[in-house]
């Protein structure tokens, strides 16, 4: 039987999405419930469908001492580290542990592909890259940690996470077990994905991409919009943050029930609630709001349904804040971690935006519009492809201290 953890301060956390850079910015788009999702301007062949872009990212180069990790995604996780204090929280923590004892975990599922494939579109007379996009660095799955130890001059741990749509929330417990271990004293975690061609068009092969802005949990649901996000938490020992929101607990689980599919009863995503309650200490009916992964998929939001009416009581809150977003792939984790924070600072519970006719599989737990109420805990559920799952818990400090 699993044992509840030692709480951890998130001393510093931000986002950016296409709802806009920062805390603030999220806070004022959820309770306004207005969607950041627009008609695709971002891919070179036209394809239907509704992104959740972020503006500013191709106007924002990276320094010229960082500029061997030139590409979209690294500006884009710069762009994230420049909000809410994020880049001197983590100085600091830099400064107090040691370099040496600050670990970098980054989730991500596509990294800085857009690059490779920018350099596949402009290849030489000889078949190679151009001259300018020869450098390795950034044609490889671990892109986004490398430039991000080197912009921040971290030497601990350094791990890419890369498992589909649960990346960026499995980076916390990772953390927890190397604070846990005693390896480190601090970590930063985080997440990046950006829109890029194989990811529209893949997703869009699958039959997977909606036509028209997402709509989670819709009786007539038609699939997922895409979108980008940055996203960042910093871990420490409770004692170093005592007013800081707290991270409970968290739960794993692999299913492997298809590639690209659900299990049809969700045993792998209750697996990964079930340990997430049982490391925070924690019985369903303690739990005040629950971010859905949600994603307007017909399986996905089906399953996931199913699992929040037969696991939590009617008084819980739940709902999917994809129809602001979007999908954000590897960084949804982060992302929408960032969301349920938020729902505890604020004492907001998102509304399901984008669903009119809710599937009648939805109990009476879901929040179709905002509601405003405090929320002391908060879960945050990311299912990636291939059964990778993963459930994270927190709480105000009062009660995870």
């Amino acid at each position: 039987m699993l044992q509840p953890i030692n709480p951890l301060a998130v001393s510093a956390y931000t986002a950016t999405s296409a709802l806009g850079r920062g805390r603030e910015a999220h806070r004022r788009a959820l309770e306004a419930a207005r969607t950041g999702l627009r008609a695709n301007d971002f891919s070179l062949a036209p394809l239907a469908c509704w992104v959740g872009r972020v503006d500013g990212v191709e106007q924002a180069p990276l320094p010229a001492p960082l500029a061997v990790w030139e590409c979209r995604n690294n500006r884009l996780a710069w762009l994230g580290l420049h909000q809410d204090g994020v880049l001197d929280a983590v100085h600091a923590a830099r400064e107090r542990y040691g370099a040496t004892r600050v670990a970098l975990l980054v989730g991500t599922s596509t990294a800085s592909i857009g690059a490779t494939e920018e350099a596949y579109r402009r290849l030489g007379p000889d078949g190679g890259f151009p001259e300018d996009m020869l450098r390795p660095p950034i044609h490889a799955p671990h892109s986004l940690a490398g430039f991000l130890a080197e912009a921040l001059g971290l030497e601990g741990p350094c791990l890419t996470i890369s498992t589909a749509c649960s990346s960026s929330a499995k980076v916390f417990a990772s953390a927890e077990r190397l604070i846990r271990l005693g390896v480190v004293d601090a970590a930063l975690v985080g997440g990046v994905d950006t829109l890029c061609e194989s990811v529209l068009f893949g997703f869009n092969a699958l039959g997977l991409v909606s036509p028209a802005p997402c709509r989670p949990f819709d009786q007539a649901r038609s699939g997922i919009s895409i979108g980008e996000a940055a996203g960042f938490a910093l871990l420490e020992r409770a004692g170093a943050a005592p007013d800081a929101p707290r991270l409970l607990g968290y739960g794993e689980a692999s299913d492997a029930h298809h590639m690209s599919t659900p299990h049809p009863e969700g045993l792998g995503a209750e697996l990964a609630l079930r340990d997430a309650l049982a490391r925070a200490g924690l019985e369903p009916a303690q739990v005040d709001y629950i971010n859905l992964h949600g994603t307007a998929s017909l399986k996905n939001d089906e399953v996931e349904a199913a699992l929040i009416a037969r696991a939590f009581p009617p008084a819980t809150r739940a709902s999917s804040t994809k129809g602001f977003t979007g999908h954000t792939l590897g960084a949804a984790g982060i992302l929408e971690a960032v969301v349920a924070l938020l729902a505890i600072e604020h004492g907001l519970v998102p509304g399901n935006l984008g669903a009119e006719q809710p599937d009648p599989a939805c109990g009476p737990q879901f929040a179709w519009s905002n509601e405003a109420r405090p929320v002391h805990v908060a879960l945050s559920n990311s299912f990636g492809f291939g059964g990778n799952n993963a459930c994270l818990a927190f709480a105000r400090a009062e009660r995870g201290a």
